[in-house]
């Protein structure tokens, strides 16, 4: 077991506390009126809002987001926090952990 401490708790940005080869959790966090500059990611994601108020948008669909909203993001499919009202915290749940499947760089030839 382990416990996870400061989860949750509102610092700008992104703040990875676990990671594991199946998993990596960590809080993200927007302040309001702030800009999510985040791409697609390569493994599916949760996010569970924990605090403040925004909307929540992909191609398919835009959503209001407050404490309490769970949100399921597939592999690779666009998407951000927009409109953000109050400072913003979510805690991020990446199965399998996040960049494991981000191709490896290519190295350059002589």
């Amino acid at each position: 077991m382990e416990i996870v401490t400061e989860a949750g708790a509102y610092r700008p940005g992104y703040f990875e506390h676990l990671r594991t080869p199946d998993l990596s959790t960590g809080t993200y966090s927007i302040p309001a009126g702030g800009t999510d500059e985040q791409s697609p990611h390569t493994e599916d994601e949760i996010y569970v809002v924990t605090a403040g108020r925004a909307r929540f948008r992909t191609p398919d669909r835009t959503v209001d987001v407050a404490a309490g909203t769970v949100i399921f993001v597939p592999a690779h499919e666009p998407h951000r926090f927009v409109d953000i009202t109050e400072d913003l915290v979510t805690l991020v749940f990446f199965g399998p952990a996040e960049d494991t499947r981000k191709p490896a760089p290519v190295s350059e030839q002589p």
